[in-house]
């Protein structure tokens, strides 16, 4: 992403004060935000955080004609029906990060290939539960099909709270240069572009037909995920969620995971203190009690 777009998240204490004549927002009103995203996505933000909020949400007040912060939070939370569902979620969207590549965490994906292996031809289910704009989820089928082959019947659920981002991810449409894929990936499992899509790759059809792509909140209490999952990738979510959080969302991890599989963490997420539920298998990977 080009310096011109990212500097909107990253305002200067020179910038706050030119921004905050647009709209008012007051302490009171950061730590509502707050509130409403913890209750919402289980996301804890930390007072640095201020600026990159104010950034993000002030769209949704221009694009609903209020003049404060405290008037959108009062309008959203008394709003009902479609119109309120909709909103909520753009909230969420707003403030939700999407940082993603194909093959991040190369390990994961070697440790998958032989997990893959040792299960053979038993039509895997595979979640991906932070699937943002898709290139994780093509990371793992690409691997499923060079392992097992593209019709060997596996599975993947491929969820994230975004729904803008899963719509890209349903598309299937990357730069043609996109990050951390090798010439022979890109040439065995993904189509060029050719005249006004000449720079841009779609993925084959054999790779989407493996997913299932679905919006989805860690923080619904009700999981209905159907038949046990083989392996689960849940990686770089944790990091946004409190310890009470983290512990109860692992439990519900847990009950949807056949034991013994294996659960894919990010880099700077640790679980040792929940050996209840999953023990250390590797490198930010842990197996299912």
């Amino acid at each position: 992403m080009s310096p011109t777009l990212d500097a909107p998240h990253r305002l200067a204490a020179s910038d706050a004060d030119s921004i905050d004549q647009e709209f008012s927002f007051a302490g009171a009103d950061f730590e509502r935000v707050r509130k409403l995203i913890y209750q919402r996505a289980g996301i804890s933000l930390h007072e640095g955080k201020r600026a990159m909020v104010y950034s993000r949400l002030s769209r949704r007040l221009r694009e609903t004609g209020h003049r404060s912060f405290k008037d959108y939070l009062q309008w959203l939370e008394a709003a009902s029906g479609s119109s309120a569902d909709q909103e909520w979620q753009k909230f969420v969207n707003c403030l939700t990060t999407n940082l993603t590549s194909f093959f991040r965490e190369d390990h994961h994906f070697i440790a998958l290939a032989d997990a893959l292996r040792g299960l053979g031809k038993s039509n895997p289910r595979i979640w991906c539960n932070a699937a943002s704009t898709g290139e994780e989820p093509y990371s793992i089928t690409m691997v499923i099909a060079e392992v097992l082959g593209a019709t060997c019947g596996a599975h993947l659920l491929a969820t994230d709270i975004d729904t803008k981002v899963l719509a890209t991810a349903q598309r299937g449409v990357y730069a043609a240069d996109a990050r951390g894929l090798s010439p022979e990936r890109l040439k065995r499992h993904f189509m060029r572009g050719t005249g006004a899509n000449a720079g841009f790759i779609r993925a084959k059809p054999e790779l989407a037909k493996m997913i299932d792509f679905k919006p989805f909140n860690l923080m619904t209490t009700s999981w209905s995920m159907g038949d046990a999952f083989d392996m689960v990738f849940c990686r770089n979510v944790m990091i946004y969620f409190d310890h009470a959080t983290q512990r109860k969302v692992l439990e519900r991890i847990h009950g949807v995971m056949k034991p013994g599989r294996l659960l894919f963490v990010g880099h700077s997420e640790n679980f040792t203190d929940s050996r209840d539920l999953f023990h250390l298998q590797g490198k930010t990977i842990y197996k299912r009690v």
